[in-house]
């Protein structure tokens, strides 16, 4: 059986593991932080294609994300499906509703929309949550018979000598592992909320001024921030104002109780890095996901199963 390293524990290199596992290898995670400490762990996890190129690959990998969550489904895994409205305009790119499989996605009523939104989509999407679906993968991996290993990575040179071949799945931490001037952190601050009496919804439309709620199983997440090259680890009191002005906005008149606030790092990228990489031939980059792991990242691994196994690696 060949053997492969995976670097990096997030949805992107949990989900990686796994499907190499299904094709055929013996793998091994090896990751500075558990899962449980990455900004997997961290964020809304819906279906959704939020800042990530390039649209037609992505497309692609949602649609077959959608179909493996869809396979995975399971009541006690963290995984459900939900009503989900996003708002578009007439420069928004709705490619991704395409994706959907018939009669999950539909244009919304206008008794449906939140407080200021216009026109949107409602469609039925996964939602991953992320203390209940991440240990819920990483036990899969586990059990399939691969390994873990807490250890910091810092150089290309470093990460090619892991193993024969190389799976660099570190997110934003590829930014100084591989010297990457086109990935840079998009900053983002959510609050984690008692259940509101609402339909999940996003509104991306405004740069800067991200407004989302997602209804989770014990609480929802509410959102957000999504500002560019911005390094701020620390809760901003303004930024939890703004959040909870746009909730406002959107119809919600009390307060919601607020359980917990958080900061997150987006990867955010030119377009998903993909491919094996130039001087270090052993190695395959899988980062630069944006807002969209948790849409997209089963479908990439399913990719990279796929090219493994052309290259005539997995057996």
């Amino acid at each position: 059986m060949k053997k492969v390293t995976v670097v990096g524990s997030g949805i992107v290199g949990l989900t990686s593991a796994i499907l190499l596992q299904e094709a055929g290898f013996q793998v091994k995670i090896i990751a500075r932080e558990k899962f449980d400490k990455t900004v997997s762990s961290k964020v809304g996890a819906i279906w959704f294609p939020f800042e990530i190129l390039p649209k037609e690959k992505t497309n692609a990998w949602a649609r077959m994300a959608y179909e493996r969550y869809e396979s995975e489904h399971t009541e006690n895994n963290g995984l459900s499906f939900i009503p989900f409205i996003t708002a578009y305009n007439a420069e928004s790119n709705t490619d991704w509703t395409s994706q959907l499989p018939q009669g999950r996605v539909r244009e919304a009523f206008s008794n449906e929309l939140p407080d200021g939104m216009e026109k949107a989509f409602i469609s039925i999407v996964p939602l991953a949550e992320p203390l209940k679906y991440l240990p819920n993968l990483f036990q899969q991996f586990l059990d399939n018979g691969g390994s873990f290993y807490q250890q910091e990575i810092i150089s290309l040179s470093e990460t090619s000598k892991l193993d024969k071949y190389v799976i660099n799945c570190t997110g934003l931490g590829a930014k100084k592992l591989c010297q990457d001037n086109a990935l840079h952190p998009m900053r983002g601050q959510i609050l984690r909320c008692a259940s509101l009496p609402l339909i999940s919804f996003a509104n991306t439309l405004n740069k800067g001024a991200l407004s989302y709620v997602i209804q989770r199983s014990e609480d929802c997440i509410v959102g957000g921030t999504d500002y560019e090259n911005d390094w701020n680890e620390e809760i901003d009191p303004k930024d939890t104002a703004l959040i909870l002005e746009r909730l406002k906005l959107a119809g919600v008149k009390d307060k919601p109780e607020i359980l917990e606030e958080i900061v997150g790092f987006r990867p955010r990228r030119n377009e998903v890095r993909f491919e094996f990489d130039p001087f270090y031939p052993n190695v395959f980059h899988n980062y630069g996901h944006g807002g969209a792991g948790f849409t997209v990242a089963w479908g990439c691994a399913i990719e990279l199963a796929d090219i493994m196994n052309q290259k005539g690696l997995s057996k």
